[in-house]
């Protein structure tokens, strides 16, 4: 569902020019979850927005669905980005509409007369049907997030991505969010790949979880995540999940002592 080969992406700036992401090779099939952990400034978020083209990698092909977005230009590109969801960080709302407003923003491709009805189905998606009157600034964090989601949803996506969806909310709220995600999947598996700074959330929601090494950002592990699924609050007391934590924790650890040494030399 995502094939990425030879990413490569430079900032430029008058006083110099900071290599984000280079050489990074990637492939999630249908109905995979990947986690992305790294550092800080290990570009795990250019590489996101590269991936839907919100960042035009500067070397290096990006296929979604089996259509290579980095070889199209800017219109047919906007029509080939409807087949990827994004999910900000910090929700990206527009204040001035309503929840279902905010939701129909993402349908512009339907008739107006299909738009109502469909974000209305997409709010009870993520249990928000109450409340789709409400401006942002009348929900709560995680029901902000909760309609950063839906209309992410809106357009039938072929692949999710999520920026750290749920840092800014609370750790009650981020858990419930975590488990809601995997319903929404569980219902329909679509290819997504997930920032995070939590190895504990990258375990109990990936497949496979993807440790960067930076700077320039590139992959140094991929690590399969062998948890059966359905994944439930049961799953965190498994002792495989506490086996996969401190694997993934042991990566970061040692890609963070190579970085040091690199610093160093």
């Amino acid at each position: 569902m995502i094939q990425i080969e030879g990413l490569h992406k430079t900032y430029h700036s008058r006083r110099r020019d900071v290599v984000a992401v280079d050489g990074v090779d990637l492939a999630v099939a249908r109905g995979e979850i990947y986690g992305v952990l790294g550092q800080s400034g290990a570009g795990k978020s250019t590489l996101l927005r590269c991936v839907n083209l919100l960042e035009r990698p500067d070397a290096g092909t990006v296929v979604v669905d089996g259509v290579e977005l980095t070889a199209l230009k800017e219109k047919p590109l906007r029509a080939a980005r409807r087949r990827v969801g994004m999910v900000h960080q910090h929700f990206a709302l527009l204040s001035s509409r309503t929840a279902a407003g905010n939701v129909a923003t993402a349908l512009s491709h339907l008739p107006p007369s299909e738009r109502h009805s469909r974000a209305e189905l997409l709010l009870t998606r993520v249990r928000l049907p109450q409340h789709a009157a409400k401006r942002p600034h009348e929900l709560s964090g995680g029901e902000r997030q909760r309609l950063a989601l839906a209309r992410a949803l809106a357009r039938d996506p072929s692949v999710l991505l999520l920026d750290e969806p749920f840092a800014a909310v609370d750790a009650q709220t981020r858990e419930i969010l975590q488990f809601e995600l995997l319903r929404i999947w569980d219902e329909r598996p679509t290819a997504m790949v997930f920032v995070t700074h939590s190895i504990e959330e990258a375990v109990l929601l990936g497949h496979r979880v993807i440790v960067l090494k930076g700077r320039p950002s590139s992959i140094h592990e991929t690590i399969t995540i062998d948890l059966p699924n359905p994944r439930t609050r049961e799953t965190l007391r498994e002792p495989r999940f506490a086996e996969l934590r401190e694997q993934v924790w042991s990566t970061l650890m040692r890609e963070a002592r190579e970085a040091e040494f690199v610093l160093e030399r």
